[in-house]
């Protein structure tokens, strides 16, 4: 898992341009051909979805390419993810995923289902955000930390609903660590993406769920949604209030948000190079980096060997996780 002491460093990275990069003597060496899709494992309305258009809107303008986000949602990303594995590594089509990447992966792998591995079939580039996971319950529910919900949750006549982006995604996993060692009950409903989820969260069929804070910002400021917790290592600037999950003794549900940018194993070094200066460039932009901010985000643009690191280091932790819940995805 990550930890904010960890990712500061790699929000900061080596956020080299191209001129930056010919200056030095190293040569970005690829332009691409035609247009970049950018594959989000997600329906549109999301935050990654959000932060994914964002970014194309500014390389678009950078690239002298149209960067275009294409949406292929379904089994908490992997669908969308599988696009990508076996694109063909020029460059050309990018994945742009959230830290449901290392859970949704470390599940399928332990039901024998995973269509792809994270360390053979993809090539971190960098990341695009640092974004906190929120665990949020419908207004009606009478809590406001986690303790209190489990209260309310064991007293109910049948279990209560708790929404995630899909099976192995990240909040079926920390909604069953929850459940285990809160000793209270809920049934999982999966759904394709965040934005279903929280409709469904608005519409009360869901009394509890996550989302990165960027995308439900809104309804919790507008009293629709109430935050319980985060998941991260220290609580989010624009929620203060709001405790972690280990400030209310839950530290197994730990765990740091995050969207990055991923092309297909193999791409060459040339074309990494030139699509990791752009991304950070990007990152660094003033009107960009403001809107992420607006979204209560913290911009990315770190290295891709720092970024393969810290995704590599967060599917190992979440393999004997998976394997100690016993999930397996259906």
């Amino acid at each position: 898992m990550f930890t904010r002491r960890q990712l500061a460093p790699l929000a900061l990275g080596l956020c080299f341009t191209p001129a930056v990069l010919r200056a030095q003597g190293v040569s970005t060496g690829w332009t691409p051909s035609g247009p970049i899709r950018i594959i989000v494992p997600f329906p549109a309305g999301g935050t990654t979805d959000i932060l994914a258009r964002l970014y194309a809107q500014r390389l678009t303008e950078t690239m002298g390419v149209s960067v275009v986000v294409e949406n292929r949602g379904g089994a908490g990303g992997s669908i969308g993810s599988d696009v990508v594995a076996k694109a063909a590594p020029d460059g050309q089509t990018l994945l742009f995923h959230n830290l449901t990447f290392s859970t949704t992966t470390a599940a399928l792998e332990f039901a024998g289902r995973a269509p792809h591995s994270i360390e053979r079939d993809f090539a971190p580039i960098s990341m695009g955000a640092n974004v906190p996971m929120m665990l949020l319950v419908h207004r009606d529910v009478p809590a406001r930390n986690i303790t209190e919900f489990a209260a309310w949750a064991r007293s109910q006549p049948s279990a209560p609903f708790y929404g995630s982006t899909g099976p192995g995604s990240t909040i079926n996993l920390m909604g069953e660590v929850l459940k285990r060692d809160g000793n209270f009950p809920m049934e999982h409903v999966p759904f394709r993406g965040a934005a279903p989820l929280v409709q469904d969260m608005l519409a009360g069929r869901i009394q509890f769920g996550g989302d990165q804070l960027s995308s439900s910002l809104t309804h919790i400021r507008g009293g629709t949604l109430r935050p319980i917790a985060t998941l991260a290592t220290t609580r989010a600037g624009a929620l203060p209030d709001v405790q972690t999950v280990r400030e209310q003794g839950f530290a197994n549900a730990e765990m740091l948000g995050w969207n990055g940018f991923f092309a297909p194993a193999r791409t060459p070094e040339a074309v990494m190079i030139r699509l990791q200066a752009e991304i950070a460039a990007a990152a660094r932009h003033p009107a960009l980096a403001a809107r992420i901010q607006e979204l209560g985000a913290e911009p990315g643009g770190n290295s891709s060997a720092e970024f393969t690191q810290a995704v590599h280091g967060q599917i190992a932790a979440m393999r004997p996780l998976v394997q100690s819940l016993q999930m397996r995805v259906e």
